[in-house]
């Protein structure tokens, strides 16, 4: 059975089978938990299928000390393959049966028969079936016995060899077996897998290992061209890894900085989490626990005493150096860090700055060291850090006494980092000034916790935000406190608002008769009710009267935010006031600085500018908002301005753009540890542009799910639309349907009906004609365009009619429909909409097709590809290319032309060519065999035959034929 490619692994095994095919040996090395075994398993799984004899040999750590334990478990294992009647296969994972020492196999017995008697008694005496004289074996017998050994093997065919450990392979098994694979045939490959020892020689910088003194001497002389390094893996592949193990997904950014990358240590903080069910909003320092600790203490037990000694001063630094760490008395410091870098715990800068492999190694040792050795280590940091935020940090830290003017000194060192835009480091100080505030000064302690909370949100840290609050509100707070406490952990929560209730009732609570909070609190509960209720109505009226209360106390701020939201849901409800409120809105906005710009009228103004498709208008807003957000605002700002400039891009077939923008999007999302479910959604867009349909796909569906995980139902309806677009293109009806389904179900029950903001319907009706369903097509269109021509959205219009010109093909007319779609893509063009005329295009040479006007038909897939090729649009362009194959092909069949059929038909003619039964072909196409039945009659008629024997003959009996060409032909290209 194959088996496919760890997460991230498919480039280096297909390396790793090239390096094997082409010299016989390769050595996987990387540390402890980044996947060695299972790509050595995914390379095995290939070996199999290609009938080829695995043998697997998983070493144990007690083998180390005990002579000749890997040398008898390898004859073990080859014995139990002699002794089958034919070549099979031998394998053991890890921990299996052969996996180690133990008694030989019976078949032990059928394989020494072919030694001469010394190499047979020394065999014996290796595998404990004889005695061992005072004197030992006779090594040279020994040695030449496992070589005629593994000839035999080889003898009957391929064969692999794993050894699994190699680091802990005894030394003289070592020796034996790298005489025996010197003399091996060609016909016998070796996968050594090593995990290498901190203590062996490695390269400065954290760069792969080398394979070093440290164990045995290797099996063979390795080169650079078969020592094949694993490395962590990226911050995206940890996502598509936790979906892949049904954790949540929405955390992957932090959990790829707990974990460095290690897939291990990625799903044992993936699990801790879960089995913690800790909120999102509440993980930002990953409460760790169970399996992810005890991983990070077998790591860090890698290291001696002294070199944690010295580590644990670099995870309590805020920028650790090797100099810094040896002022701070640890004269070893050099030393000490590069033993543990040996062992892949920290990185080495040139400078000597020291960076932590995974966050969660500094953070454990922080929590398992006592009380003294954190306050002695923050004592030695503070006299010889040379920054004075930094100094009076330390200082703090160092004692657990409260005192009134050190708290003020942090409180001043917190707004001294706010200055330099540190937002993290000046939430983490206002915090640790609320906690060294004496109890005694009650009231200055719960001002600084609430601005603690406040400084926490504006840093995203949901952590230190909850921190604060949760020691506000066990105190005798005002009821002001308590709801600018509670609105700062709801707006640290991002999309995951859905396990938060109890916060907004009792911000209501508190509220009651403050006028400006009582608007604050309906503000956030407009937005709760659009994302994780999918109510834009009771999202509108909780915005009008946050924008009135607001506007009663003069404050402008929340009233401009409220009117920004009453628009955008005016927008979504299909109102014409929407406009004009927001222009109330960007007349209201004053920016003090550039805070919370995703939510501002000024953000959303873009974007209804991009929904209109004045998409220049709209770039050149961003670009100009961009470089003042990316030098002063929120990361989620600057994600957010990436995001629609991405979809922008996308929308206007600036294809390469599009990439690098939701590219960027994507990698701060991720660094700062936000859900990434919007960034996925729009690096699904850009894939479907200008990269991959295959990746699009695979975003779009990892959007889907990290929407559903936050309950956020504005984002689910959009990754839904991208992954049923994709899927159409693709020409996987049944699962468009589907997808586009649960979008048209959806916006229905948010009560949506500006068709601008997502241009699901043109999409779903051509689904429905793929699936031979026009009528229910034609009514969808029927339906949606009066809603756009009242909103006067003149583009959805256009994708209305291109779907139309389809539906007018299906129903006979295709002369009709080949003039609304030559004016479609006129259109579209003077819109400036590249990739929709190329996509017009092509559903005309397909109807060019079945009007036999092939040269018509040509010169329109030229024109699509001449668009697609100026934006870019790789993975469209591929589609004229396939689409022209077939046009060319195209030629009479039995007196009628197979291009007179429709495209579902000829989706069933095929399948019923190649010998499908009517109940097969009904599952497979999601129909009901009646109708199945109905569409075969209107088939043989076109074709005119008159069985399935003349349908198949009629299918095949043309020039050049290619029925998978025909059978993948994308219905969405038209």
């Amino acid at each position: 059975m194959n088996r496919p490619a760890p997460v991230g692994r498919t480039e280096l095994l297909t390396r790793l089978e090239r390096v094997l095919h082409t010299r016989g040996r390769a050595l996987l090395t990387g540390p402890a938990g980044v996947g060695k075994t299972e790509l050595a398993l995914a390379a095995v799984a290939r070996a199999e299928a290609r009938g080829e004899t695995v043998i697997w040999l998983a070493t144990l750590p007690a083998d180390r000390d005990m002579p000749g334990a890997a040398a008898a478990a390898l004859v073990a294992s080859v014995a139990a393959c002699v002794s089958l009647p034919a070549a099979g296969t031998a394998h053991s994972g890890p921990g299996g049966a052969d996996g180690g020492s133990g008694p030989a196999d019976p078949g032990t017995y059928d394989l020494l028969e072919g030694l001469p008697g010394p190499q047979r008694t020394a065999v014996a005496m290796l595998c404990r079936e004889a005695v061992i004289p005072d004197d030992g074996w006779d090594a040279i017998a020994l040695r030449l016995a496992l070589a005629q050994i593994l000839r035999t093997l080889a003898g009957r065919g391929p064969v692999l060899l794993v050894v699994d450990g190699v680091q802990r392979v005894d030394d003289t098994s070592a020796d034996l077996m790298r005489f025996a694979l010197h003399l091996a045939p060609s016909a016998l490959r070796v996968l050594a897998v090593e995990t290498p020892s901190p203590y062996g020689a490695g390269p400065p910088g954290g760069a792969a290992p080398r394979p070093g003194p440290a164990g045995p001497e290797p099996l063979w002389v390795p080169s650079e061209a078969d020592v094949l390094f694993v490395p962590p893996l990226h911050a995206d592949e940890i996502a598509e890894l936790l979906i892949h193990h049904r954790l949540p997904s929405r955390m992957a950014g932090r959990i790829h900085r707990a974990s460095g990358g290690n897939p291990r240590l990625a799903l044992a903080v993936g699990r801790s989490l879960a089995d913690a069910r800790t909120p999102v909003h509440h993980a930002e320092a990953l409460s760790l626990s169970g399996r992810a600790r005890d991983l990070a203490r077998q790591l860090l037990g890698a290291a001696s005493p002294d070199v944690r000694a010295t580590l644990l001063l670099a995870a309590l630094a805020l920028r650790p150096t090797a100099s810094l760490i040896r002022r701070a008395g640890r004269p070893t410091a050099e030393a000490d860090l590069a033993a543990a870098e040996r062992a892949n715990l920290i990185c080495l800068d040139e400078d000597g700055t020291v960076g932590f492999t995974a966050g969660v190694l500094p953070s454990t040792l922080v929590h398992d060291a006592c009380w003294t050795e954190r306050s002695a280590g923050h004592a030695a940091l503070a006299r010889v850090v040379d920054d004075p935020v930094e100094e009076v940090r330390h200082r703090a830290l160092a004692t657990d006494i409260p005192d009134a003017d050190l708290a003020a000194e942090v409180a001043a060192a917190a707004d001294l980092a706010r200055r330099r835009g540190n937002s993290a480091l000046a939430a983490e100080l206002a915090l640790l000034a609320a906690e060294s505030t004496p109890v005694g000064d009650g009231a200055r302690r719960l001002a600084r916790l609430v601005d603690a909370a406040e400084e926490a949100a504006r840093a995203a840290r949901a952590d230190l935000a909850m921190r604060a609050a949760t020691d506000l509100l066990a105190r005798d707070a005002a009821p002001a406190d308590r709801v600018r406490a509670r609105l700062a952990v709801l707006d640290t929560a991002g999309q995951g608002l859905c396990d938060l209730e109890e916060i907004y009732v009792h911000a209501m609570e508190d509220s009651e008769g403050d006028t400006a909070l009582r608007a604050a609190v309906q503000l956030r509960l407009a937005v709760k009710y659009v994302l994780a209720d999918g109510d834009p109505l009771r999202s509108r009226a909780a915005a009008v009267e946050s924008a009135a209360l607001a506007g009663s106390v003069g404050d402008r701020r929340t009233a401009a935010r409220a009117l920004t939201v009453q628009a955008r849901m005016d927008r979504v409800l299909g109102s014409p006031d929407a406009e004009r409120v927001l222009a109330e809105a960007r007349a209201l906005e004053v920016f003090e600085r550039p805070l919370g710009i995703r939510n501002a009228a000024q953000i959303l103004t873009i974007r209804h500018a991009m929904f209109d498709d004045r998409l220049t208008d709209a770039r050149d807003q961003l670009n100009a908002l961009l470089p003042l957000v990316e030098r002063r605002g929120p990361v989620e700002d600057s994600i957010e301005l990436f995001r629609t400039l991405a979809e922008i891009d996308a929308r206007q077939g600036q294809c390469a753009a599009a990439l690098a923008h939701a590219g960027r999007s994507l990698a701060l999302t991720l660094e700062a540890g936000l859900s990434p479910g919007p960034a996925w959604y729009a690096l699904a867009l850009a894939e479907t542009a200008g990269g991959s349909f295959e990746r699009a796909a695979s975003y779009a569906r990892r959007s889907v799910r990290a929407s559903e995980e936050e309950g956020d139902h504005v984002f689910l309806s959009r990754s839904l639309y991208a992954l049923g677009r994709v899927q159409l293109i693709n020409g996987d009806v049944a699962s468009a349907l589907e997808s586009l389904r649960r979008v048209q179900t959806g916006e229905r029950a948010q009560s949506t009906v500006d068709p601008s903001m997502l241009r699901w319907h043109e999409e779903l009706a051509e689904a429905l004609l793929a699936n031979d369903a026009p009528e229910e097509a034609a009514a969808l269109l029927d339906a949606v365009r009066p809603v756009a021509e009242r909103l006067s959205r003149t583009t959805v219009l256009l994708g209305c009619d291109r779907a139309y010109a389809l539906y007018l093909a299906a129903s006979g007319k295709a002369d009709e429909a080949a003039g609304l779609l030559a004016r479609t893509a006129e259109s579209f063009g003077g819109a400036g909409l590249p990739l929709e005329r190329g996509r017009a295009l092509i559903a005309l040479a397909r109807v060019e097709r079945r009007r036999r006007r092939r040269s018509a038909a040509q010169s329109a897939l030229h024109a699509a590809a001449a668009v697609f090729e100026r934006a870019g649009a790789v993975p469209w362009l591929g589609l004229t290319t396939e689409t022209s194959s077939r046009t060319a092909e195209a030629a009479p069949a039995n007196g009628e032309s197979l291009s007179a059929l429709t495209d579902a038909e000829l989706r069933l003619a095929q399948l019923v060519g190649r010998g499908a039964s009517n109940q097969e072909a009904a599952a497979k196409l999601y129909l009901s065999v009646k109708t199945v039945e109905a569409r075969l009659t209107r088939i043989y008629q076109k074709l005119d035959v008159r069985s399935r024997a003349q349908l198949a003959t009629a299918l095949t009996a043309r020039p050049g034929h290619r029925p998978a060409a025909a059978a993948a032909e994308s219905p969405a290209a038209g």
